[in-house]
């Protein structure tokens, strides 16, 4: 019953919100549908919400389960703890949206705008986001199994204590990132540019490394025993410690030497609002008929 009322707030939202023309069993809902207020746990699962608008809507703990919001625009909204799994979001812009403790397994986030959003503690497991400019994201603590990240921008993010065992960042940009003690075993690198990033702690067992940028990166305590690709080449560049673990024949150089990174993050500022609507115009005056009888 409770699961009945939200979904039924959430539909009455939705009809105030936008236009709608709606058929008996159709999931259709209007592209200029605009979301905004508090909705949490409202189910909404299954729904058709491509290009639909969130802004300042609060979601926590609602249900998007395989829902498309294909070209969604999200300014300043709240997702945590919400159930979206094998939701659509690809080319979404994602504006200061909130996704911590989130379930976005298997989601697609492809050539998504998600610069500065937070995805702490999220599990994207199995998520594709390729193309995706994510600088300056927080994904500290979240699970990324098997996620696919080729050629994204994570420049700036946070990815410390991640979970990211298989996941693929293939020529993706991590630039000053953070990936410290972070779990990125058998994880592809191949490609990628990590300068001047933080790998201090991490396991990188079995992680693919083949022509990686790793100019002043730090990895200081970071397992790469049995990484793959890596050459002395790359690492005269890099920074480890007497605890840094390599692949046999392989010396870590710049012993107790720390180098920062002192790069600009740029966050694209949010869309501006959309315009009200204008006012409806006044009721004409009103017309009278006057019969002027003649005499002759």
């Amino acid at each position: 019953m409770r699961r009945l009322i939200h979904t039924l707030l959430a539909l009455t939202a939705l009809a105030a919100a936008a236009p709608a023309v709606a058929y008996a069993g159709d999931k259709e809902i209007p592209r200029l549908t605009t979301f905004g207020g508090s909705c949490p746990r409202c189910e909404l699962s299954g729904r058709r919400l491509r290009g639909a608008q969130f802004v300042g809507a609060n979601f926590q703990g609602a249900s998007f389960v395989g829902s498309d919001l294909r070209e969604s625009h999200v300014m300043a909204s709240n997702f945590s703890d919400a159930n979206m799994s094998h939701v659509d979001l690809t080319d979404s812009q994602l504006v200061g949206a909130i996704f911590k403790g989130t379930n976005l397994t298997k989601a697609r986030l492809r050539d998504a705008q998600a610069s500065g959003g937070t995805f702490t503690n999220a599990n994207l497991a199995g998520a594709d986001l390729s193309d995706t400019a994510a600088q300056g994201a927080i994904f500290t603590d979240a699970t990324m199994g098997n996620a696919t990240l080729r050629d994204t921008d994570l420049t700036g993010a946070q990815l410390r204590r991640v979970t990211a065992r298989g996941a693929d960042f293939t020529e993706a940009t991590l630039r000053g990132a953070s990936l410290s003690d972070g779990h990125f075993e058998h994880a592809s690198f191949r490609d990628a540019v990590l300068d001047a990033a933080q790998l201090s702690g991490a396991n990188f067992d079995g992680a693919d490394f083949t022509e990686a940028s790793l100019r002043h990166v730090q990895f200081g305590s970071a397992d790469l025993s049995r990484a793959k690709g890596l050459t002395q080449d790359q690492l005269d560049d890099a920074c480890g410690d007497s605890r840094t673990r390599l692949p046999p024949g392989l010396v870590a150089r710049c012993s107790g030497v720390r180098i920062s990174y002192h790069g600009h993050v740029v966050i694209p500022p949010p869309p501006a609002p959309p315009a009200p609507p204008a006012p409806p115009a006044p009721p004409a005056p009103a017309r009278y008929l006057v019969d002027i009888e003649r005499s002759y």
